[in-house]
């Protein structure tokens, strides 16, 4: 418009130019109307729909598909503009692309949500033009669907094929050494080759002139607890999750190891009192039940009771029972003031502490210090980083188990000791 509009201010000047502006202002506006009569003659010129998970996955990526179909008879280019929940704090989302005539396309992205809950996507934009691109018209798709985001079930499916597969190793479980065996005897069956020569069965070999050897199986039926502290303690955030959503995705993954190694898994959070109780149990539906108590647990901000998780336990707790309790430690002065309950509870039961290393103080720890303030900081970050490992020394003295770990490889780790445990017969 701009260059029509300098044709016939100088046509003024140049009266010979007043027809050509004329004439390239009545070409615009043809063009103009059979741009707008090719975009709008086609009721559904193009058609979308965006395809969700049944539900979110916290903390991992989660893949959105979008499907696109042109149904106009020439290519047009597409703007889409999707109207992601709040909670991603994404407000420049623009995808382009160009669709030829009657071709579909799809295409993906990727959201990482870090907070359970409901999530909300608004509208599905689509901003079509025609080769011309005088004009545009917009198409909505996809109104206010809602989609709820639950602990990691993505994780919990990674570690079920990792812990019974033949390659733990390579994604950082440990292969763990039995030690002796436990005292489920299963079977005696014909030897092959990998079996364990000191259980050849001689006196079934002699009869039938074949090695025979016994096989055990792993004690079954072992009740595991998994314990989840909601003080403020655990509100504290790493890579955008709490470590309460850590504890969380944590005891959904290793449930579904527990249970399909024959054990029994429960769980329960305390921080004033004991909620969201679940007793260990083996019955179908468990895993359910689970999901649908981790999906509504957060944090009360309060100073965690100790005194009351002992007395609890001991309560509703009857049998003797591995418990892993996720809580975490600053100082080794906070620990001993919880020392004479955990001491109590690891009496009558296998107490396994687990808690977390401070990864932001490991990188100030790791940087070179360049001034006075930086030396001061990185003193103070190895102070605290000696204190943890006070921690897990102080707890050895009492005969407790620790497990201090990064908050993202606590899943692998509380895995790999459930398995050492199974390992050693210990559980």
């Amino acid at each position: 418009m701009l260059g029509i509009g300098g044709l016939f201010f100088v046509s003024f000047f140049a009266q010979w130019l007043f027809y050509t502006a004329l004439s390239v202002f009545v070409a615009f506006i043809l063009i103009t109307f059979i741009d707008i009569f090719v975009l709008y003659s086609i009721k559904n010129g193009v058609e979308a729909d965006r395809n969700l998970p049944d539900r979110f996955s916290n903390g991992d990526e989660n893949i959105i598909h979008i499907q696109l179909n042109n149904r106009y008879p020439l290519t047009v280019s597409l703007e889409l503009i999707d109207e992601i929940p709040f909670q991603f704090q994404k407000r420049d989302f623009l995808y382009k692309t160009k669709l030829h005539a009657r071709e579909n396309k799809n295409i993906n992205y990727i959201l990482r949500p870090t907070e359970r809950g409901e999530y909300l996507f608004g509208k599905l934009n689509i901003f079509v033009k025609t080769p011309f691109g005088l004009t545009s018209k917009r198409y909505i798709f996809a109104e206010n669907k809602s989609i709820a985001t639950f602990p990691s079930f993505i994780q919990l499916r990674k570690y079920d094929l990792m812990a019974f597969s033949n390659h733990l190793t390579d994604q950082g479980l440990k292969r763990i050494r039995r030690i002796g065996h436990t005292m489920e005897f299963e079977q005696i069956k014909e030897y092959v080759q990998g079996d364990d020569i000191r259980t050849i069965n001689w006196k079934s070999t002699s009869k039938r002139n074949i090695l025979m050897v016994n096989q055990f199986q792993d004690e079954k039926s072992q009740p595991v607890y998994q314990v989840i502290d909601t003080g403020r303690t655990m509100q504290m955030p790493f890579l955008g999750l709490s470590l309460l959503d850590y504890a969380i995705n944590s005891t959904l993954a290793l449930s579904n190891i527990i249970l399909k190694k024959q054990d029994k898994a429960g769980m329960f959070t305390f921080s004033k009192v004991i909620e969201n109780y679940i007793p260990a149990e083996r019955r179908s539906g468990q895993m359910e039940r689970m999901m649908e108590k981790l999906y509504r647990i957060d944090t009360d901000f309060m100073e965690s009771d100790f005194s009351r998780l002992y007395v609890d336990i001991k309560q509703s707790v009857k049998q003797r029972s591995l418990i892993m309790l996720y809580t975490n430690f600053e100082t080794l002065d906070a620990l001993k003031r919880q020392l004479i309950y955990l001491k109590n509870i690891a009496r009558h039961h296998l107490l396994i502490i687990v808690f977390f290393d401070n990864t932001e103080l490991n990188k100030l720890i790791n940087h070179k210090a360049k001034n006075l303030q930086e030396v001061y900081d990185k003193a103070i970050a190895e102070k605290f980083a000696f204190e943890k490992r006070l921690i897990v020394n102080e707890l050895k003295k009492h005969g407790i188990q620790s497990i201090l770990t990064q908050p993202e490889n606590l899943t692998m780790a509380s895995i790999n000791k459930y398995l050492e445990l199974k390992a050693r017969g210990m559980i």
